[in-house]
C-alpha cells in the first residue's frame, strides 16, 4: 500500500466521523433525504476510490509530498547520465514502444519485466478502427492500447500514461510506488533524473515540436480528439546543458542524444505526459 492510498483511507474514515456526528447532533432537525445523500457521497468516494486515486490533483499532491520528503530543488545536478537498461521494442512489438520503455523503467527499479509479457497486460481499448463520410473512428489512448500493438499492417497507434501508470503499480513492490508527472514542468524530470531515477515520457519521432499537418482528428468514446503516427515513448536517462539523453527501444540506442530544447517542446506538444517511480 502507498501513501495514496493512505491518504484515500484518511480521507473516507473523516468523512464518515463527520457524517457520524451530524446523524448525532442533526439528528432531530435534518431530514431523513440529506443524510441519504451524504452517504450516497461516500459510497461514490469508495466506488471510485481508483479514479480518485489515480487522478491528476491527487498525483500532483504526491509530487509535493515526495519533494518534501525525498529530494528537493536545490539537489537539481548539472548534468545526469544513468545506466538504465536497454530493450528494442522490435521485431515482436513495432508499436509497442510505451510497454518497452516500460520494461526499461521497471528494471531499473530493480523488477524483473518482460515487454511481451507487459504487452499482454496493459489495458487494451477495444474501439474497432473505421471511416465514415471521410472521417475517422477509433480508440481513446488514454483508455488503453489501441489497435494492433504486434504488426504495423492492422490499423493502430499506442497508449497513453494512464493505462501505463496503472500497470506499473502492479509491478512495483509495496515499498515503492509509480509516480505520475503528467502535466508537470521538465524541470520537474531533471529532479528525479538527478536522483538517480530515469523518467517515462511520450514524445514523437523527431524529438522537436510538429507542424499541425503532422496530426489528425478521430472521433473516438471521449469525444474528438487529435493524434499523430509519429508519438513515440522512450525512457529519459540523463541531460546536460545542451542534450537530454534517452533509451530508445525503436532504435536500439542507449542514452542516445536530442537537443534537450526540440525535446521539451515535442514533450509539451504530446501532452507533458511522464511517469517514475519513488522508493
Amino acid at each position: 500500500m502507498n501513501l495514496t492510498f493512505f491518504v484515500l483511507l484518511f480521507f473516507l474514515i473523516s468523512l464518515g466521523t463527520l457524517l457520524l456526528f451530524i446523524l448525532r447532533y442533526f439528528r432531530s432537525k435534518w431530514k431523513p433525504t440529506v443524510f441519504m445523500a451524504l452517504l450516497f457521497f461516500l459510497f461514490l468516494a469508495v466506488f471510485f476510490r481508483n479514479e480518485i486515486k489515480y487522478s491528476l490533483p491527487i498525483q500532483k499532491l504526491m509530487i509535493v509530498f515526495n519533494q518534501w520528503t525525498h529530494y528537493s530543488a536545490a539537489d537539481l545536478k548539472e548534468s545526469v547520465l544513468l545506466d538504465a537498461p536497454l530493450i528494442s521494442q522490435l521485431p515482436e512489438l513495432p508499436r509497442g514502444c510505451e510497454v518497452t520503455s516500460l520494461a526499461m523503467l521497471l528494471q531499473s527499479a530493480g523488477v524483473a519485466a518482460d515487454k511481451m509479457v507487459l504487452a499482454k497486460e496493459v489495458k487494451k481499448n477495444p474501439a474497432a478502427y473505421r471511416v465514415e463520410n471521410g472521417e475517422i473512428f477509433f480508440g481513446d489512448p488514454e483508455n488503453g492500447f489501441v489497435g494492433d500493438m504486434y504488426s504495423s499492417s492492422n490499423p493502430g497507434l499506442g497508449v497513453y500514461h494512464k493505462p501505463i501508470l496503472e500497470l506499473a503499480n502492479r509491478y512495483l513492490p509495496k515499498k515503492m510506488k509509480a509516480l505520475d508527472l503528467t502535466g508537470t514542468d521538465f524541470e520537474e524530470l531533471k529532479v528525479h533524473l538527478s536522483d538517480g531515477r530515469p523518467v517515462w515520457v511520450i514524445v514523437n519521432t523527431s524529438y522537436d515540436k510538429l507542424p499541425d499537418s503532422a496530426f489528425q482528428t478521430w472521433n473516438t468514446e471521449s469525444g474528438k480528439i487529435k493524434v499523430t503516427y509519429k508519438e513515440h515513448s522512450v525512457l529519459l536517462t540523463g541531460y546536460d546543458g545542451e542534450y537530454v539523453y534517452f533509451n530508445d527501444p525503436l532504435t536500439n540506442q542507449k542514452n542516445k542524444k536530442a537537443p534537450i530544447d526540440s525535446f521539451e517542446k515535442a514533450w509539451v506538444q504530446m501532452g507533458r505526459q511522464a511517469i517514475t517511480y519513488l522508493p
